[in-house]
């Protein structure tokens, strides 16, 4: 699970050799030290993450997910991944054996996230690590998993790519959001045609150069505003003219207003 700055207790037990199909770790009002998760690495079990406050960010071979507040992402067992986030946390990690996962994705997704979800998420991480197996603590785990099962995909991912230009085009792009450059000017600062560009980024991530653009911003708005800015001021950084240009970009990703999206993902 993700490290934080005061995981030092001397009975904590790795999930992975934990003999129960699934295991649940909670961690409230925790500070996490993203430090220790910025290389790659992976688990024998898979991992559902479930996010209540902060953000987390989550890069696999080529894909990028954002986790906003009350959502989750789910990361296959054996899948190279690594996160990031900083600040104060409340999230919870569910460990599922591979043995039980079959009815979950093969492929690393955020999933959306319903009440009852995310109470027996909660519940769950009450139990012993070790739990009683054939009793209550049993069809606790059951149900959760049924329900993770459920769980729709989510939106909030940015196709990545090992192409080293388009990787320097998102550092470029994520450390200036509000340059309202368009493909040609884009194209002209990395030595290529503007056809060359759209080309490639169809080509890695399937995606039109708009489309591919506009879903970066979404990260970048949901990170902004999960961590308290104002709809106006995640415009205005984004370089639209409007918050009302902002809104319907957004509802056409996500098919909701940001207020909206928010407040059903609380």
């Amino acid at each position: 699970m993700p490290v934080f700055s005061d995981d030092s207790s001397s009975d904590w037990e790795d999930p992975d050799c934990v003999p129960r199909p699934v295991v649940t770790l909670g961690a409230v009002g925790r500070e996490m030290d993203s430090r220790k998760e910025r290389d790659f690495h992976q688990h024998r079990k898979g991992q559902f993450l479930l996010w209540m406050r902060g953000v987390l960010t989550c890069e696999v071979d080529g894909g990028f997910w954002l986790v906003p507040p009350g959502s989750a992402i789910w990361v296959p067992g054996g899948t190279q991944h690594r996160m990031d986030g900083a600040g104060t946390v409340d999230c919870y990690v569910v460990y599922v054996d591979p043995a039980v996962g079959d009815a979950l994705p093969r492929e690393c997704c955020t999933l959306s996230t319903t009440p009852l979800l995310r109470e027996l998420v909660i519940r769950s991480a009450a139990l012993p690590m070790r739990y009683e197996e054939g009793g209550m603590a049993s069809r606790v785990m059951t149900l959760l998993l049924d329900e993770m099962a459920l769980a729709q995909p989510g939106q909030v991912h940015l196709p990545l790519t090992t192409d080293k230009r388009l990787r320097k085009l998102v550092e470029w792009i994520m450390a200036r959001p509000s340059d309202p450059g368009n493909i040609e000017s884009w194209a002209q600062r990395m030595g290529i045609s503007a056809r060359t560009l759209s080309r490639l980024v169809s080509r890695e991530t399937g995606m039109s150069f708009g489309r591919w653009r506009r879903q970066l911003h979404i990260l970048l708005a949901l990170q902004w505003m999960a961590r308290g800015a104002t709809v106006q001021h995640v415009a205005e950084g984004l370089g639209y003219e409007n918050a009302s240009n902002f809104v319907v970009m957004f509802r056409k990703i996500l098919g909701e207003t940001p207020g909206r999206y928010l407040k059903s993902n609380a």
